[in-house]
Formats: structure tokens, sequence, C-alpha cells
């Protein structure tokens, strides 16, 4: 199905691609270019982010680049600024931020517990606390939050405590961000991955290929999702076909976490 998002300026956090293979937020941003929106790649590694620009570009569709650490307050300040003196507006904000830390729970550290919640959970405040302001002057916009399964269910294999509270967390600051704001016809909804066949995932292996093959039998459909399949979750959220769904957790994972 084609959902028309010509006009709409999407920015996406999160949204570069690593050299070889998609992201989950660089898929996002291709989706989003190719139902019309023009879109602002953000990734605190601007190669990347432009990766995702030449890509949609390629592909016939408006991107621009830009840098910035979603995890700190003035970048996200910048951010808003310089998007609002480009084009005027922002109709989608996509936070894709996020990283994991494998360890017992005896040995988290404070220094490690506060940097994924200020990479995971912050860092979705901060674009929040700047973005959703600006749509409720404008009439409104949408707000798709990247999440995980591992917010609802804890990994049969890996003991990944702070990524699983941040990512819950995630959820519900998107349940009371879609209450309070939905009088202003701001929808916020966030995505729960599973097992997404990304090179990021692929990198946590000693052996990848043998890691992949044990993913794939882990899912009930027999196969990890791919980054497309969050993008064009991700569009659908952002366009109308979705305009009466705010503050739900839609789960793409292939019946995982079931």
């Amino acid at each position: 199905m084609q959902r028309n998002l010509e006009g709409r300026i999407a920015v996406v956090i999160g949204g570069g691609n690593p050299p070889q293979g998609l992201s989950n937020g660089g898929a996002a941003a291709q989706c989003y270019a190719r139902e019309g929106a023009t879109v602002v790649c953000v990734d605190m590694d601007v190669a990347a982010a432009q990766r995702t620009v030449d890509s949609i570009v390629e592909a016939g569709g408006k991107a621009v680049a830009a840098q910035a650490n979603a995890a700190r307050q003035e970048d996200i300040i910048a951010l808003r600024n310089q998007t609002v003196e480009r084009y005027g507006r922002v109709d989608i904000l996509h936070n894709n931020v996020g990283t994991e830390h494998v360890c017992e729970l005896e040995d988290i550290t404070e220094e490690a517990w506060d940097r994924i919640h200020d990479i995971n959970l912050k860092s979705v405040l901060f674009a929040c606390q700047q973005f959703i302001p600006l749509m409720v002057k404008q009439g409104g916009g949408s707000v798709v939050n990247i999440s995980s399964t591992a917010s609802i269910r804890p990994s049969p294999t890996t003991f990944y405590l702070s990524y699983n509270t941040s990512k819950a967390a995630v959820n519900h600051m998107t349940r009371v961000l879609a209450r309070r704001y939905a009088k202003d016809q701001v929808r916020v909804n966030v995505i729960l991955p599973g097992m997404i066949r990304t090179a990021h995932a692929t990198k946590l292996y000693a052996d990848p290929v043998q890691a992949n093959i044990e993913r794939d039998a882990r899912c009930p459909m027999g196969r990890q999702g791919t980054p497309e399949d969050i993008g064009n979750a991700a569009a659908f959220l952002a366009s109308d076909d979705a305009r009466y769904i705010t503050g739900i957790e839609l789960r793409v994972d292939g019946a995982l976490s079931l």
C-alpha cells in the first residue's frame, strides 16, 4: 500500500547506515523518503548519515544529513533550530538510537548503567521535548519511538538488565506522551522489534554465521526480520492510515514474544 507522505518533513535520529548492510534507522529513513517525505538523517557519525542520504537521493528521494549526539540536549536543540530554519516544520520524529550492555547484575557499574539509560532513554526525552511542542503549534504530527521486545520479556540467552529497563521506560514514556498530546493531534507510538538481521546485531557474536543460523531458528517464523520490516511499520504509523492510532506498542517480531 502506498502511503502518501508527500510534503512532510521527517527527522530520523539514529538514521545512519553502516558501510555494508542496512540499519533499522536507515531503513526507516528510506521508507519515509520512498513515501514522499523529505528526511533529515541524524547520526553521531555524519558519514553514516550521509550513506543513508546518498541511498535516498539515488532512489529519487529527498534527504539531508545532520550530525548530533542524541544524548546531549544542546545537540538536539541545535538540530531542532536547524531543521525549523531550513524547513519551517517537522511532521515526523523517529527515535531510533539505542545500545546495549551485557553484564551480570553484580557487575553493573553506575557509569555503565547511566550510559545505557542516557543513550536509550534520555535521547528520546530530549527529542520529544524539542519537537513535540513544534508539532503542537503546527496542528499535529507523529512520533515513532523504537524500543524492543526485550522491554516486555527477558532474553533467554543474554542478561542485559540496563537495556531491558531503559527500553521498558521508552514504552511507558510513549504511553504518557500519547495521552498528554492526543488533544493536540500529536500521535506517539512505539515499535518493538524482535530479532532483526542487522549488521549491529551480527557484530555482537564471535561467529556471525552461526549466530544468524541460531537466531533464525529461535524465531517462530523460521527467520529473523529485516530492517525494511521496521521501516514499513514506521511508515504506516507516521501515515494518515494510522491517523487514529496513538499510544500503541507495535510488535514487529514474527510472533517471537508470544
